[in-house]
């Protein structure tokens, strides 16, 4: 049974025009690649040849990728989301209780996590641990420096 690839409309499009870019230009410009250095001689001993066929079995393995990460989506609408506890597509505001932080993140699928733009994978160790908990509870999450425990302050989107 297949698993859900959680996303939104913006990461959806996303994704789909970088398949659709590798599928057009980037096979165009492998093949171009291959075509240039197959013409410059053996290619046993080519060893530009050998690098321009690695690059395109590269290529083919992310348009693999994306085509089974898309095929599987579930595109999700911040409109349609309830903020009384934390969910995919909401945002959290935490105080971290050690050092007394406050931190603001969305939870997203895996797909679009960017921690510079303050957005984490609802299956990070940190994204799971906050799923769930409403405003006023403690989230007591394991990650590989020990147990980190984070206040929830605000669910919003």
């Amino acid at each position: 049974m297949a698993t859900h690839n959680y996303l939104t409309k913006e990461g959806y499009d996303r994704l789909r025009a970088e398949l659709d870019d590798l599928k057009g230009r980037g096979r165009q410009e492998a093949a171009r690649d291959i075509a240039e250095a197959r013409e410059k001689g053996d290619l046993s001993e080519n060893a530009e040849y050998h690098a321009a066929k690695d690059a395109q079995g590269l290529l083919e393995a992310k348009i693999n990728e994306l085509e089974r990460s898309l095929a599987n989506v579930r595109i999700l609408d911040a409109a349609d989301v309830d903020t009384s506890e934390v969910r995919l597509l909401t945002s959290v505001k935490i105080k971290n209780k050690k050092n007394g932080k406050d931190l603001t993140y969305t939870i997203v699928g895996q797909a679009e996590a960017d921690l510079k733009q303050k957005k984490i994978s609802a299956s990070s160790p940190i994204g799971a641990g906050l799923l769930g908990k409403k405003v006023g509870e403690t989230a007591k999450i394991k990650i590989p420096a020990g147990i980190m425990e984070f206040e929830i302050l605000d669910i919003f989107v």
